[in-house]
């Protein structure tokens, strides 16, 4: 009898379970992994897809509209879409550095995308920036439509952005407020969902939070996404077209027709002294944490340490676009073969001997020299022949007759100037003088506090390069060296020129040891001194993680996002990989940039 009974209630208890779980069994809309999650929040019952629901995913204390009063839904990213985001700049730091900084685990506190201090270093600072909001920095186009979805009386505005909740609420909200803008919904990424799920990644945050959006406003037909990742874009399109398909074979609301907007994202940049402080801030904290974690090695700590491409006699400015002005290019070569120079007359190639660098006057010395002629190489490369001023004083180049290139036409190289035999001379009513300053071309690079592997590389960076042609960017005709002449290489290195007195403890060349070596923009003797030079093609995206082939090699994660990985631990044998901060005297920064100076715009942008 008792067997009899247990047998029914059994059978009770599975056509219950299969009853409640039928409604759930095909919910659509979903990936594989993102599913599971939805069937867990549908078991908890309607309520779960509700206003009150749908609002703990918003750092905005606000009431949501009823569901039947929308008809359309408004999503904008703020990255790059509403907001013009600095990103690490290329001209500032080697490639490896870049993708270190892109990295939520490079560092203790984070990196570029996770430190709401980069965000906030924004123009001048929150505090000068907040009381004109931000002008200039916004996306006026994307700003316009936000203004048209907050009058439009059926529309839902939701600011979602994959920045996290604990660290940029606060900041994002003083940002949006200080410009007018109301939203309904602001999602930034927290720790787990209103349900307590965790994320694998910030898309796999969106999709829950849009599929908790759909099914809260079941009665809206339409729903708009603006985003500048290409990846992400494609991502959404995939999302709603398994959505739709679906809904026709286990609907749970109304048609909703998906529009995935891509927006052009665009190239903006910190001013490179207030980054360069920042990364050192940033740095001074990640290695104050490290003893609590047990970590005192030298090699754990981290640094900010300084290639030197080149040292020159910088040319100003105006005084460039002067010269470059003399070039007596023909009229039927297209601007588009051209190449413009003009910027520098190279002393040494790489980090100048102290001797040299004493002859010249030392960094920030100023000396003053005259144009004599322009010359010609076959109608493919122009110069201009200089002389100091006065004509005794004491320089140094490694021409035997100073020169600036001032244009190269495709397929030429610098270096060719050293051919130019007929020089002709400079009328006398258009000749003129010009001011030029010692500095240094520098790139940056952030790594491991390692003062024996400095050493060993201070050592061996003043070896010749083996290979036979130097890049147009380091040319130094070395065959014509004589002991009182040099000349300036390409001005479009990636890179800027620090003419600033003195040389700080953190004035180590090349592109580094720990971790780096073997690469071709890390590695340590003459070769890193490249620093990076061409593997780094401007920003790609905030969230993207993608493989080596997929992107011409960079392997880098440039994302504020987040393949799922356990949070970084720092194993006792570790200390490569973590830089540290700048030994007695700091690094030497460079120069605040001019905002119209070619040489920072020409490239990344």
């Amino acid at each position: 009898m008792a067997r009899a009974v247990s047998k029914r209630l059994t059978s009770a208890i599975l056509f219950f379970l299969q009853c409640m779980l039928a409604p759930i069994r095909l919910r659509p809309g979903l990936t594989a992994s993102a599913m599971a999650s939805t069937y867990q929040s549908a078991s908890k019952g309607p309520h779960y897809f509700s206003t009150t629901s749908l609002g703990r995913w918003s750092v905005l204390n606000k009431q949501l509209p009823a569901s039947e009063n929308i008809k359309t839904l408004h999503v904008y990213d703020f990255d790059n879409t509403l907001f013009k985001t600095p990103t690490p700049n290329p001209f500032l730091w080697n490639v490896t550095t870049i993708s270190k900084l892109s990295s939520q685990y490079s560092f203790l506190n984070g990196g570029w995308w996770h430190d709401s201090r980069f965000l906030a270093a924004t123009g001048e600072g929150v505090e000068k920036e907040q009381p004109r909001a931000w002008e200039g920095w916004w996306n006026e186009t994307i700003v316009e439509l936000v203004r048209m979805s907050m009058q439009q009386s059926d529309a839902l505005c939701i600011l979602l952005t994959g920045r996290a909740e604990n660290t940029f609420a606060d900041l994002i909200k003083t940002m949006i407020a200080s410009k007018g803008l109301e939203f309904d919904i602001v999602g930034l990424k927290p720790s787990a969902s209103p349900a307590n799920e965790t994320f694998r990644s910030t898309m796999h945050f969106k999709k829950l939070f849009l599929t908790s959006l759909v099914e809260t406003y079941r009665d809206a037909t339409k729903i708009q996404i603006f985003e500048d990742r290409p990846k992400h874009a494609a991502m959404f399109r995939d999302f709603f077209t398994e959505f739709n398909r679906r809904q026709t074979h286990s609907p749970t609301r109304g048609p909703l027709a998906a529009d995935v907007v891509q927006v052009l994202d665009t190239c903006v940049r910190l001013d490179p002294v207030t980054e360069v402080a920042q990364v050192q801030h940033m740095l001074n904290q990640h290695n104050e944490t490290l003893p609590r974690l047990g970590q005192t090695s030298s090699g754990a700590r981290l640094r900010i340490k300084k290639t030197v491409l080149s040292t020159s006699y910088v040319i100003g400015t105006d005084d460039a676009k002067k010269i470059v002005g003399l070039a007596q290019i023909p009229a039927e070569v297209s601007n588009q073969d051209l190449k413009h120079y003009g910027s520098n007359i190279v002393i040494s190639v790489r980090d100048c001997p102290p001797n040299v660098l004493e002859k010249v006057g030392g960094l920030g010395a100023k000396m003053l020299w005259e144009v004599t002629g322009i010359g010609s190489l076959n109608d493919n490369l122009w110069a201009a022949r200089l002389r100091p001023v006065p004509a005794t004083a004491v320089y140094h180049t490694d021409e035997t007759v100073p020169l600036v290139v001032l244009a190269v036409r495709n397929g030429a190289r610098p270096s060719e100037a050293s051919r130019i035999t007929n020089w002709k001379p400079m009328p006398s009513d258009e000749t003129f003088v010009f001011e030029t300053t010692v500095g240094e071309k520098v790139i940056l690079r952030v790594e491991a506090e390692n003062p024996d592997e400095d050493e060993a590389y201070n050592n061996s960076a003043s070896r010749p390069p083996k290979r036979k042609h130097m890049a147009d960017d380091e040319w130094s005709p070395q065959h014509h060296r004589s002991s009182n002449h040099n000349y300036a290489g390409r001005n479009e290195s990636r890179a800027f020129h620090s003419n600033a007195r003195g040389r700080g403890a953190g004035s180590h060349r090349g592109g580094g040891g720990g971790s780096n070596r073997g690469n071709r923009g890390g590695g340590r003797g003459a070769r890193g001194s490249r620093g990076g030079r061409g593997g780094y093609h401007g920003y790609r995206s905030l969230d993207d993680v993608d493989s080596r082939a997929d992107h011409g090699g960079l392997g880098s994660k440039v994302d504020y996002d987040d393949a799922y990985r356990p949070p970084p631990s720092m194993p006792a044998n570790r200390g490569r990989g973590l830089p540290p901060p700048p030994g007695r005297g700091g690094i030497q920064l460079p120069p605040r940039p001019v905002a119209s100076d070619p040489d920072l715009r020409r490239q990344y942008c």
